[in-house]
């Protein structure tokens, strides 16, 4: 085995276990199966008591850091939200939560991660890669200035070299003809490539590519999915990862229906420059309830670790 896959993800379910931190394990990258006997491994016991929209990094010292929005729905939505989405948007957290571990298995206390000068409503889906060019992390997110009903949502973002000190936020992609968020980025042969979903003029998730961490993000040419989506609007929260036989997988997230009709759904390109993403041939298969997460590449000595792990231990409180 040249390496395998660690899916970091929440739940869709209306019990506040669901918004927690959940691991699902792959050695080939089509085939998943639920780590920790389907039981969260993390649990939030700050903010609002449930977490979504996980991203995680493996650091330059050797740390595995998770990311993830603050919020439950499951505890939140009938009181403090008032059953209203745009109560979330504008007053939800303006932080993120954030964990960190040397192995994997065991991790540190959770931390709030706020930023300085900004007056945000609620922070959303936060994604993280390194910046080769000044050494340093770029974290970004979707948000709208805080108590703003139906604010237009743009992608921001703040740099660190020791996830201790941030810069000021500053937007790093938006949309003049309407909100963007789930933002998720990769650099391929010195380009960075941003998958994003758009709500109108497109509708539906979105590739741009820059030359720079930091944009400026142009339309990518070339880039499409095949079969074309027939509710691209049902579509979000993209997430991509380089397979072992060098084929992008990129994975968005279906919330059309219901249920068990929902779920991540598998596309293939040969490269990120090339952009035409097929709809997977090959059997894939995840079990119900993946919900907007992030794929780490494993090397076999991690996979196995994990795979090794039966229940894990009582983490992050």
């Amino acid at each position: 085995m040249k390496q395998g896959y660690l899916f970091v993800h929440f739940k869709e379910k209306k019990t506040p276990d669901g918004e927690q931190v959940y691991f699902g394990l792959s050695e080939d990258g089509f085939n998943w199966r639920a780590l920790n006997g389907g039981q969260p491994v993390l649990w939030s016991f700050q903010g609002d008591l449930g977490v979504r929209d996980m991203t995680i990094i493996r650091d330059g010292e050797g740390w595995y850091r998770i990311f993830a929005t603050d919020l439950s729905l499951a505890y939140g939505m009938p009181g403090k939200y008032e059953h209203s989405w745009d109560i979330v948007k504008s007053r939800g957290s303006d932080c993120l939560m954030s964990w960190r571990s040397g192995d994997l298995i065991r991790w540190e206390k959770q931390r709030e991660l706020r930023f300085p000068g900004t007056d945000f409503g609620c922070l959303w889906a936060p994604d993280i890669l390194f910046d080769p060019k000044d050494q340093s992390y770029l974290l970004h997110w979707s948000t709208s200035p805080r108590g703003e009903p139906g604010g237009r949502h743009a992608i921001w973002y703040s740099k660190t070299r020791d996830f201790t000190t941030w810069s000021a936020p500053a937007i790093l992609f938006e949309k003049a003809e309407g909100t963007v968020i789930d933002s998720a980025m990769y650099e391929e042969s010195g380009r960075y490539y941003l998958f994003v979903k758009s709500f109108k003029e497109p509708e539906g998730v979105i590739l741009l590519v820059g030359d720079s961490a930091k944009g400026p993000f142009l339309p990518h040419p070339g880039f499409g999915l095949s079969p074309a989506l027939e509710h691209p609007g049902h579509y979000e929260a993209p997430t991509a990862f380089k397979m072992a036989d060098g084929r992008w997988c990129l994975l968005i997230d279906y919330f059309g229906v219901p249920g068990k009709g929902q779920g991540y759904v598998p596309f293939l390109a040969p490269s990120l420059e090339d952009g035409r993403f097929e709809r997977a041939r090959e059997g894939f298969s995840f079990p119900y309830g993946f919900k907007h997460g992030t794929v780490l590449t494993l090397s076999p000595a991690e996979y196995e670790r994990l795979a090794g792990q039966g229940e894990f231990p009582e983490n992050g409180g």
